[in-house]
């Protein structure tokens, strides 16, 4: 199976507008499912301060964990790129914290991942060396070396990952033949570190290669 771009649809669930892909094999890694909501009648009071609800104090779900709290307690509206979202939808102080601290990784790390870089990448027994650009899927699925020739990797395959900066420059290679769980490697060097991919592949999967 190769990686294809995937289009997109609109949907709207009673947490808000979210934008997801229309084939469902093609959801981020990163992607987290909607909660199942905790329901009114088992929540008669605030999961947070323990306040009673009322016709005054209304309950709030948050949209990430799916607990109910008072508005005191729920107020903050926070951006939620693992749900797909397209605004900022409403969460607990706690959940709020955590969804604050991936934007960091969304809004930095993941866009450096997706704009790529160019590496001397390790290919084959022969310890060959090749310039390729290494970048991360629209859909966060596949890792692209692309140079002379073509590699996708599957994320969910890479098995451990290492990073040298002493200067190493062990060999490294991938196995793309068919047969039963392959063990592969890379190694993707830059002038100041070198990055080692271990993946597994069994039959099914050797045509990621």
């Amino acid at each position: 199976m190769s990686a294809v771009p995937d289009g997109k649809k609109l949907v709207r669930s009673p947490s808000g507008l979210r934008m997801v892909p229309e084939n469902g094999a093609f959801n981020s890694p990163f992607s987290l499912d909607e909660p199942q909501w905790v329901p009114d009648k088992e929540c008669p009071r605030c999961m947070q301060c323990d306040t009673k609800f009322d016709f005054i104090r209304r309950k709030h779900h948050c949209r990430r964990c799916g607990r109910c709290f008072c508005d005191k307690c729920c107020s903050k509206k926070v951006v939620l790129p693992r749900m797909c979202f397209v605004d900022p939808v409403r969460q607990c102080a706690e959940c709020s914290l955590v969804s604050q601290k991936e934007m960091e990784f969304y809004d930095k790390q993941l866009k450096v991942l997706l704009g790529g870089g160019t590496f001397v990448v390790t290919l084959g027994t022969t310890e060959k060396s090749e310039t390729m650009m290494c970048r991360l899927s629209n859909n966060h699925r596949y890792l692209f070396l692309d140079g002379e020739t073509h590699f996708e990797v599957e994320l969910s395959r890479i098995s451990s990952m290492q990073i040298l900066t002493d200067g190493t420059s062990p060999g490294g290679e991938i196995l793309c033949g068919s047969g039963n769980k392959n063990q592969s490697r890379t190694v993707i060097k830059s002038e100041f570190q070198c990055v080692i991919i271990s993946c597994c592949y069994d039959e099914d999967k050797s045509s990621l290669c």
